[in-house]
């Protein structure tokens, strides 16, 4: 099996866990344990992180990230990359179709308002605007999207060391797990909002992500 079947496969395959774990959220499985886990983490992070993570939230905005995305899809045009780019675009869109579509179906109350902490930093707009349910994560869906994206680019990079690979992969890693870890403790999103935003943008970077990859076969021998 090539590379570019096994990451549409495994995209594939981590969109059907995605719907299955959707299913378990509307039937609110998950509660106590959202609520766990966002009293422990505003219990052991100290406070002097409100306006770092508080960052994150503008940093993560669909307007910064798509402008990020786009930066990276026209160097990937300007190498003629064309249909990684193409479908890199087209299923960043897609994800927020299906984000939206389950902030409307599924039945999952964001966090109460005594659990917010987040600051405003940049006046965005959509700042003041609470969506009735808070299921999937956009910013945890969009970093775990644009970072698959760019890991496979990494990884698959022939010219790149391996211990440069390593550096680029933490630190993309990294930002990833703090930007879930900002979204729990502002009181943004409960832990199984973040849990499907990133199953889901990770599916579609996966699939996104192997258009990188060519189709290259072995001739067989005569």
């Amino acid at each position: 099996m090539s590379k570019k079947i096994f990451l549409i496969l495994s995209g594939i395959g981590l969109f059907f866990i995605f719907i299955f774990f959707s299913f378990l959220v509307h039937k609110n499985l998950f509660t106590h344990f959202d609520f766990n886990m966002t009293v422990r983490f505003q219990d052991h992070i100290s406070r002097r992180f409100d306006e770092v993570f508080s960052l994150l939230s503008d940093v993560g905005q669909f307007q910064v990230m798509l402008v990020v995305l786009l930066i990276v899809a026209g160097i990937l045009f300007f190498r003629r990359k064309f249909l990684a780019a193409t479908s890199a675009l087209v299923l960043f869109v897609g994800f927020h179709v299906i984000e939206l579509y389950g902030k409307f179906f599924v039945n999952h109350p964001p966090p109460p308002h005594f659990l917010l902490r987040t600051k405003q930093l940049i006046d965005f707009p959509q700042f003041y605007v609470r969506s009735e349910f808070s299921y999937p994560s956009g910013h945890a869906g969009r970093a775990a999207f644009l970072s698959t994206f760019l890991l496979i680019i990494v990884l698959s990079n022939k010219k790149f060391s391996p211990r440069f690979k390593a550096m680029l992969a933490a630190l993309i890693i990294g930002y990833d797990l703090v930007m879930c870890i900002s979204r729990i403790y502002l009181g943004e999103h409960w832990s199984s909002d973040v849990i499907g935003g990133t199953i889901l943008g990770t599916a579609l970077g996966l699939v996104s992500g192997s258009f990188l990859l060519g189709n290259h076969q072995k001739k067989p021998s005569v």
